[in-house]
């Protein structure tokens, strides 16, 4: 991280800005509601601060031996920075920590840039969900990856 950069957990008076960079990044964004649900129900919400600002945020949830990212997203101004990369080794991390030995996450097909950023940090195609994003012309289909936090072959993952 840079001087002046923190990631830390994300608290309610953080949806504000969370919500705003929601926005401007996604065509088809959470809700407010959502956000609010996800810290209500205690999933592992994280923040990231440039010199006290939030530019990014990331959502996983824990559940045993495995663990979901929900939503990881950067505001646009503050993108091909590597932050997207330092919060999802911090998600991963958080992960590992909580006794996950798999992270699994969905990303549209058409987000060429998340799918690189993810296959570099070895997250693998599991499969595809169909029509599980909204899109402007419908329904776009989700790729589902997924990673292995205890070793470099996993079973469950076919590598």
């Amino acid at each position: 991280m840079q001087a002046g950069d923190t990631i830390r957990e994300m608290t309610s008076d953080d949806l504000g800005r969370v919500i705003d960079i929601e926005i401007a990044a996604y065509e088809h964004p959470w809700t407010l509601g959502i956000f609010r649900d996800c810290l209500r129900v205690g999933y592992s919400c994280w923040v990231y601060q440039d010199h006290g600002v939030v530019i990014a945020y990331g959502i996983v949830m824990l559940n045993g031996a495995e663990a979901h990212v929900l939503n990881l997203c950067v505001h646009p101004d503050f993108q091909h920075r590597g932050i997207g990369r330092r919060m999802l080794n911090h998600l991963t991390q958080t992960a590992r920590e909580g006794g996950a030995d798999t992270i699994l996450l969905e990303v549209r097909q058409s987000n060429i840039i998340a799918i690189a950023l993810y296959r570099s940090a070895d997250f693998h195609e599991l499969g595809t969900r169909v029509g599980y994003y909204p899109d402007h012309d419908g329904r776009e289909d989700a790729l589902i990856l997924a990673k292995s936090l205890i070793t470099d072959h996993d079973p469950y993952l076919g590598i």
